[in-house]
């Protein structure tokens, strides 16, 4: 694998952006567990894509993917998890396909359920509370901040607040319609400047960044044993794992000296992919420097900075009674405590640890949103 001269911007702003998820994805969690809610386990990024636009009351499949600035398939994706996880409600009432995307029409209300309502009740306070400990805890956040906003504030682009849960190519984004906003909340600007470095990424690139980013970039010529994939790239058990968008990029053998498990390397594609991920990211760096001026320097050094703070694992200890902390809860919409719920929790302990343990090194260089986890990473 080559050494890359330093982090691409992108592999910073997701590695503070996990950070920040984590850290307010376990506060959540402890608060609905309180209230003895089974959707406890709800992520950060469903309540900036898609739950914050239910705050007013019941809406269409339509006016929830015009408001979240998504496509209908794309609010259907997400809204099929929810009413598994029993935390919103479609009409008419049960249907075919019950928990997928299957059957759900645009013309279709969706309402919160009594669970909906009270996560629905909790971020609107505590994200401004996650950002005053962080500002509390780093004085070099309210520099972040600041040139966050100055990136912002000239991206001609109509982004939504939440980075979208893609597993290949980013959506097609329009022009910019809105007016530029002081004092949004640091998870939405560090989505949205990431989300545009991407976009600008890909229009270089015909690899995903989301690719790029973690298992191109953590393999080399030598193989390894697929079960390290979590671990180097700071991923869930879910999306680390190899699938058909891999294909091209990535060789999958056996251990000749044990005929058992798999073992991967990259292909000469994924060779060159990983050589062209630096070089891309390096280029749209470079063109934003020119763009943005001086914020663009700024940023990077204030992700660097976070990233070498102490305070930043401090602040992804979870709480007590969490599931990263070791408690056994139920899968989202579960009341019992089946098996796979104690395998993810020990994979969310594992990966928690390593977060706590060495952030700069474990943390992943582009967010994989998994469903399982609640859309959390």
């Amino acid at each position: 694998m080559m050494s890359a001269p330093h982090k691409p911007l992108s592999a910073l702003l997701s590695q503070i952006l996990v950070a920040y998820t984590v850290e307010l994805d376990c506060e959540f969690e402890r608060r609905m567990l309180q209230r003895q809610i089974r959707s406890a386990r709800l992520s950060l990024v469903i309540w900036l894509n898609l739950l914050q636009f239910l705050a007013d009351g019941p809406a269409s499949v339509r006016t929830l993917a015009s408001r979240a600035l998504t496509t209908e398939a794309g609010a259907t994706a997400g809204l099929s998890c929810l009413e598994r996880w029993g935390v919103v409600e479609l009409r008419p009432g049960k249907r075919a396909g019950f928990g997928s995307g299957r059957g759900i029409r645009a013309d279709w209300p969706v309402r919160l359920t009594a669970g909906g309502e009270t996560a629905v009740g909790i971020w609107p306070g505590l994200i401004p509370e996650i950002d005053a400990r962080w500002s509390k805890r780093f004085g070099d956040a309210t520099r972040l901040r600041r040139s966050l906003e100055a990136i912002e504030h000239q991206i001609d682009l109509e982004l939504p607040q939440g980075l979208p849960v893609a597993i290949l190519k980013l959506p097609e984004i329009g022009p910019r319609k809105s007016t530029a906003e002081d004092g949004l909340p640091l998870p939405v600007l560090l989505s949205r400047v990431l989300l545009a470095f991407a976009l600008d990424f890909e229009r270089k690139s015909q690899t995903p960044i989301s690719l790029c980013a973690n298992a191109i970039r953590v393999l080399g010529d030598e193989p390894i044993p697929e079960t390290e994939m979590p671990k180097r790239t700071g991923c869930s058990e879910e999306t680390a794992g190899l699938g058909w968008q891999h294909k091209p990029y990535v060789i999958v053998e056996r251990d000749p000296a044990r005929g058992r498990g798999k073992f991967v390397r990259l292909s000469a594609a994924g060779i060159k992919a990983q050589q062209e991920y630096y070089s891309r990211a390096r280029e749209v760096e470079e063109e934003w420097k020119k763009r943005f001026g001086a914020a663009t320097e700024e940023v990077r050094e204030s992700l660097m900075t976070l990233l070498k703070r102490r305070e930043l694992s401090d602040g992804l200890k979870p709480p007590p009674g969490t599931t990263r902390a070791g408690a056994q809860t139920p899968a989202l919409g579960r009341v019992d405590v089946g098996p796979a719920a104690r395998q993810r929790r020990r994979d969310l302990v594992i990966q928690t640890e390593a977060f706590v343990r060495d952030p700069a090194g474990t943390l992943p260089h582009y967010p994989l949103w998994d469903m399982n986890r609640g859309f959390g990473p």
